[in-house]
């Protein structure tokens, strides 16, 4: 692979897919608040059918432009970007982002400040729309508390069938998004805006086609001793899971037939088998996951995933 030489202090990589509206209004956020450092930003669109292309091009030519052609999945997108990426760090910043301050200015001074420390990545406290606290960072879910929580899923979603086959009645799904304001070490950063170092550790596994992949990452920087970590000071909005979650309003098991959910929980599965050598813990998950699957309200959209969820697929190790 062909070195790429540092000439900026940030490449700010975005991977687009059919989120033309959305898109435009993250870039115009970076460029109207983004002053004070060298940057650049990157467009790695996985084959969207939107015209994000054409507005890249008409609005923002001087964006980097990467086009796929095909739906490569999130963390293959980012890579493709980052093997042309010229900063010396990269912020790896979601589509359905939109920054509030001149949050990138902000996470470049903090990794400078701090080059001494053991620091692997760095994110912030996102906002949802109206002020508050998105999911912006996480805990290491253990296989067996997984294994756990899904068996009580699967319980609960066989409950909520049967009532409702024997009532008709609609069985409403609530939300609690709210998340404390925190500052400090995590096990791990979302994706959504995960600032980084540009060198191996930035690449991600593209055995995972979309979600965990950023997990992943940052357990392999902690295997090497770098720590993840949220700071004060970057304002952020994300918007995600605003259509995903806020319109299922009835059944609660429809929940696991969302592609997002479903990619999720391959993903998940993947992540196990990588890092764990539990391949009975891992089969029993899957099997779990299956009998969530095959719930009668949901296999109509669930049943295709199953092959994939028991396919053998690449797994780098770390």
């Amino acid at each position: 692979m062909t070195t790429i030489e540092k000439t900026k202090d940030v490449s700010v990589i975005i991977v687009n897919y059919n989120t033309r509206q959305l898109l435009a209004d993250c870039l115009a956020s970076v460029y109207e608040k983004t002053d004070g450092i060298e940057f650049e930003v990157i467009v790695s669109d996985n084959g969207s059918k939107d015209s994000s292309v054409e507005m890249i091009r008409a609005e923002f030519p001087e964006v980097v432009l990467i086009e796929n052609g095909a739906n490569l999945g999130f963390g293959a997108a980012n890579n493709r970007a980052l093997d042309v990426a010229k900063g010396k760090y990269v912020l790896y910043l979601n589509s359905d982002t939109v920054l509030l301050n001149n949050a990138v200015k902000i996470f470049f001074d903090y990794f400078e400040a701090h080059a001494g420390e053991n620091l692997g990545a760095i994110g912030c406290n996102l906002k949802d729309t109206e002020g508050g606290y998105n999911c912006s960072y996480g805990k290491l879910k253990s296989l067996k508390s997984l294994l756990k929580m899904l068996f009580m899923t699967l319980l609960g979603n066989t409950k909520r069938t049967i009532q409702y086959f024997f009532t008709r009645k609609k069985i409403e799904i609530t939300f609690d998004s709210k998340t404390n304001f925190y500052i400090g070490k995590v096990d791990w950063i979302i994706g959504a805006d995960l600032f980084v170092r540009n060198n191996t550790y930035a690449r991600f596994d593209e055995s995972f086609f979309m979600f965990k992949e950023e997990i992943d990452l940052q357990l392999c920087m902690s295997k090497a001793g770098l720590e993840s970590r949220i700071i004060d000071g970057p304002e952020i909005i994300h918007l995600e899971g605003g259509s995903t979650y806020k319109d299922k309003k009835n059944y609660k098991v429809f929940y696991f037939a969302t592609k997002r959910h479903i990619e999720q929980l391959i993903s998940q599965c993947r992540f196990y088998e990588k890092h764990e050598n539990r391949p009975l813990q891992i089969f029993l998950l899957k099997i779990i996951i299956t009998l969530i699957w095959l719930n009668p309200l949901i296999v109509k959209d669930t049943y295709k995933s199953i092959p994939r969820l028991f396919g053998k697929k690449r797994v780098t190790s770390s």
